[in-house]
């Protein structure tokens, strides 16, 4: 099995040993569950719906049900805190989170490089999705006329980008989380 976000269909099961002893159907009601884990979670949801409003409002504005101006506001308020929040969530995850976690559990080491190099790859896109929506929001003010065409890639870019976190979080939160319960850390 590829470790790969692009061809990868769920955690790899040689990734899966403490998620089949703590499924996620049990994580809420588990004694050791921390608040910090809980709000990690929520994290992680509100990225779901930040990325759920991107392109829901950019498909609402080629459908011609939203103005220019309301647009471009919105997809610069929302692109950019999902932008900001992503990278300094991952930032952290890489460099404090996933070696407390690695030095807690060894084994999940494959698994915490696999969740590094998709933050490489959210990165990548993270930039093009900046570049094009940046495009979007200058276009308001210089030519709105042009926005509609513009905003195409900014619908793409958003669709990929929630398929890509959808992939990435879940598969974040089933190889993270059991470690977390397993070893009853950050509680």
């Amino acid at each position: 099995m590829t470790y790969d976000i692009e061809t990868r269909s769920g955690l790899p099961t040689e990734m899966q040993t403490l998620l089949r002893d703590l499924p996620r159907d049990g994580w809420q009601a588990h004694p050791g569950l921390a608040d910090s884990t809980r709000n990690w979670m929520r994290a992680h949801q509100g990225f779901r719906q930040l990325g759920e409003i991107l392109q829901e409002d950019t498909e609402a504005f080629l459908d011609k049900e939203m103005e220019d101006q309301a647009y471009a506001g919105r997809l610069a308020h929302f692109g950019n805190l999902l932008v900001r929040n992503l990278h300094g969530h991952h930032s952290w995850e890489d460099r404090r989170f996933f070696p407390e976690l690695e030095a807690a559990d060894p084994r999940f080491a494959a698994g915490l490089e696999m969740l590094e190099s998709d933050h490489v790859a959210l990165d990548d896109l993270l930039d093009r999705f900046t570049r094009s929506a940046n495009r979007v929001v200058q276009l308001s003010s210089l030519e709105p006329r042009q926005m509609a065409e513009e905003a195409r890639p900014v619908r793409d870019l958003s669709e990929t980008l929630r398929g890509f976190l959808a992939r990435h979080l879940t598969d974040e939160e089933d190889l993270v989380v059991p470690i977390l319960l397993h070893h009853r850390l950050r509680g």
